[in-house]
């Protein structure tokens, strides 16, 4: 059965999507089977994956809106033990189209279309969440088995990760009792800069079990490859950024 991993952060520009490409591809370089799903409007990680919704669309939105089935939706990417499901803008839409439904039919949308024959292939199924604590999250938070949340080495890196623990306890109060915060990820490190240091200390003060050996370099790799449609460890795997990702993957199946 898949391990269901949730990539999260309501705070933008933490290094979520750059860790759903490069963590998936690391695992995948690992020869674990792994699903990519994009639920994140601005289709960042489609992109970086090399992959479009197409014309006709064949995105999440048609998953989680059921016109759709997963086998329809499903892309391969560059590397073979890694599959995707990109998004497109439509996804912007689908929380007022389900509006008037049931609460908490509202929230398992996800959950229920996670469990087609499709996905039982796979090792590792990875959410990418758009920034925010809105419907979208909250149905990748339900279906999720654990949130791996990426947090910048850089001021105000803690506001908002006690929202987000707040909202994950209210799920698994409600729908999700099994939820666990899988790691929190330091990005954007440079052991160069007083306040990265500063910054890592504290997440390990308040955060003492649940941060990350690994620790994100600042990387120019990191940056460029999305621009070519490829994962770091396909752009150029001795780089820093590529090596960091493996590294972090090598960590969640010692430890997973």
């Amino acid at each position: 059965m898949a391990q269901i991993v949730a990539i999260a952060n309501q705070k933008g520009g933490v290094g979520k999507t750059t860790t759903t490409i490069n963590l998936a591809a690391s695992l995948a370089v690992e020869e674990r089977k792994v699903l990519v799903i994009d639920l994140d409007p601005q289709s960042n990680t489609s992109s970086g994956l090399g992959l479009t919704a197409g014309l006709p669309p064949c995105s999440s939105y048609e998953l989680l809106s059921g016109k759709k089935a997963m086998a329809e939706v499903l892309k391969k990417t560059a590397l073979p033990f890694l599959d995707a499901i990109p998004c497109s803008v439509a996804m912007a839409g689908f929380e007022p189209e389900v509006a008037a439904a049931d609460p908490n039919e509202r929230a398992n949308i996800l959950k229920e279309r996670l469990t087609q024959p499709e996905t039982s292939g796979y090792d590792y199924i990875i959410l990418d969440c758009p920034p925010s604590l809105g419907f979208i999250t909250l149905n990748a938070l339900v279906a999720a088995n654990s949130v791996l949340i990426p947090v910048q080495c850089e001021f105000f890196a803690l506001e908002g990760l006690g929202q987000l623990v707040k909202t994950m306890e209210r799920v698994r109060q409600r729908w999700n009792p099994g939820l666990k915060i899988e790691g929190i990820l330091p990005t954007m490190y440079d052991k160069r800069n007083k306040l990265s240091t500063s910054v890592l200390e504290e997440l390990k003060k308040h955060f003492p079990d649940e941060v990350f050996s690994c620790v994100i370099p600042r990387n120019v790799t990191l940056g460029e490859a999305p621009s070519h449609g490829k994962p770091a460890v396909l752009y150029d795997v001795l780089s820093k950024g590529a090596q960091s990702y493996m590294t972090l993957a090598k960590e969640i199946l010692a430890y997973g």
